[in-house]
């Protein structure tokens, strides 16, 4: 029986924000941009002159690829499916820059005359958090694989997905089955048994003085414990000691933020990890001002949005720093990667954000691998080539990834709030990344939330009829 329902609601919304944090996305609404460029004529903006994005060879252009070769494949065209989750009711426009971005590169790689002169065929799907099952049955019957889909109840179809063979270059994963699936490259890897931490490392170099008292802000969601679980594990890595200031807020928001304010002051903590951005956030930062306390404070990837920016008017978050794994929004003059995005976006007058940015990184990825199948453009072609991709950068537009191993990067930046604006502030140097293999931290079993074999692949609808990596 396919699993086809799943439990909605804030929890859920929690659980994506929470991973795709990890991913290094953004919380994706309207109003959400950070402080977005135009468009500029250079190279590799959306027109079909275009031969590079970034440092990227564009994958994209004529040929004389034929053949029927598999399911949405035809001698003109390539049938590919995407989506969001922009229909949820409870958060209507939710990550709407995923698909948005896919829209993009599709136009953009056949303004260019598509893979091997094969047309892009793009269905989108808006799963509204509560309809993903449909929307994999749907992908199932007709596509050749998911490229750039972002959904929240991803791990409700998991089942469905793996029982028909429908290989996947995903932005992001949520649920733990999903992250470590079979037939999964993520660009970007965000697997459950190693956390991506280049942000607590940094900040340890950064600020030393702050080891001595980690203290973490949680809620009572059980998504943001299980976050915040694994950020602990990863700061006592960094060579943080972890503080018990016993913070843990209602998700919705409390009436009173000075209790949890003065249980940070009491306990000495000298850096402060916080969840997703929004009033409770918003509301400890202003309290923890008012008491005259000014720690450091660490978000992973989803703290990097306009609105946050915005709410800092009167500076109370000057102390936010940001982990990220993509170059900022505000780096594209600097970053052609990053400029190449921003164009091929604003030439459909779509949303930019980061998870947009993450998308374009994955489908440059599959684009890539299709065109290196040619004529021989099959499912099995294309995991054998993703499988082989350990050094993956989307022409500069990410930090260098190991899709391949399933692996978290082992690079990473910090942004920080300045006012209402958002700067890089580590490396200083725009389009620099810090790498350490130590900025990945093996996790315990304890909080993976699924069972791995000896192929770190998730067990639980693991069939002998999947697609495996052929040498």
């Amino acid at each position: 029986m396919h699993r086809t329902s799943w439990k909605v609601g804030g929890a859920v919304l929690a659980l994506l924000m929470a991973v795709s944090a990890c991913s290094s996305g953004g919380r994706g609404s309207s109003g959400n941009t950070p402080n977005a460029p135009k468009t500029s004529t250079s190279s590799g903006s959306g027109t079909s002159a275009a031969t590079t994005f970034g440092t990227l060879a564009s994958p994209c252009g004529k040929g004389s690829a034929t053949g029927a070769t598999d399911q949405g494949v035809t001698n003109t065209s390539i049938a590919i499916g995407y989506g969001d989750d922009r229909g949820a009711a409870q958060a209507p426009g939710l990550n709407q820059e995923i698909g948005d971005a896919v829209k993009a590169m599709i136009k953009w790689c056949n303004d260019q005359g598509g893979i091997n002169g094969r047309q892009v065929v793009g269905d989108f799907y808006d799963a509204a958090i509560t309809n993903i099952g449909p929307a994999i049955q749907s992908a199932c019957a007709k596509d050749f694989m998911l490229v750039g889909s972002g959904w929240a109840a991803d791990e409700a179809a998991e089942q469905t997905r793996v029982g028909c063979n429908l290989v996947s270059t995903p932005t992001y994963t949520v649920g733990p089955d999903y992250a470590n699936g079979p037939m999964v490259y993520d660009a970007l890897p965000n697997p459950v048994d190693y956390q991506p931490a280049s942000g607590l490392f940094q900040m340890a170099q950064l600020f030393p003085d702050t080891k001595s008292a980690f203290g973490v802000m949680s809620t009572n969601l059980p998504a943001i414990q299980a976050t915040v679980a694994k950020v602990k594990i990863s700061a006592a890595a960094a060579g943080f000691t972890v503080v018990d200031c016993g913070v843990t807020m209602n998700y919705t928001g409390e009436p009173n933020y000075t209790p949890f304010a003065e249980k940070f002051k009491q306990c000495g903590a000298k850096i402060i990890y916080l969840p997703t951005p929004g009033a409770e956030v918003n509301g400890l930062l202003t309290a923890m001002n008012q008491l005259g306390v000014h720690p450091k404070y660490i978000m992973q990837a989803n703290g990097y949005v306009g609105s946050f920016a915005q709410w800092n008017t009167a500076g109370y978050g000057n102390d936010v720093y940001v982990q990220s794994a993509f170059e900022p929004i505000e780096n594209a003059s600097e970053v052609p990667a990053v400029q190449a995005y921003v164009n091929a976006v604003n030439a459909t007058g779509g949303k930019l954000a980061t998870l947009g940015m993450q998308a374009t990184s994955s489908f440059l990825m599959w684009a890539t691998a299709a065109k290196a199948c040619g004529s021989t453009l099959t499912r099995q072609c294309m995991v054998n080539k993703l499988s082989a991709v350990h050094d993956w950068t989307a022409g500069g537009l990410n930090a260098a990834t190991d899709p391949g191993a399933n692996m978290p990067t082992q690079c990473g930046l910090l942004l920080k709030l300045d006012g209402t604006k958002w700067v890089q502030a580590y490396p200083s140097t725009a389009g620099k990344f810090d790498c350490n293999a130590s900025y990945v931290v093996k996790l315990p079993q304890s909080v993976w939330g699924t069972t791995l074999n000896s192929d770190r692949i998730a067990t639980r609808f693991l069939t002998d009829k999947v697609i495996t990596p052929q040498k």
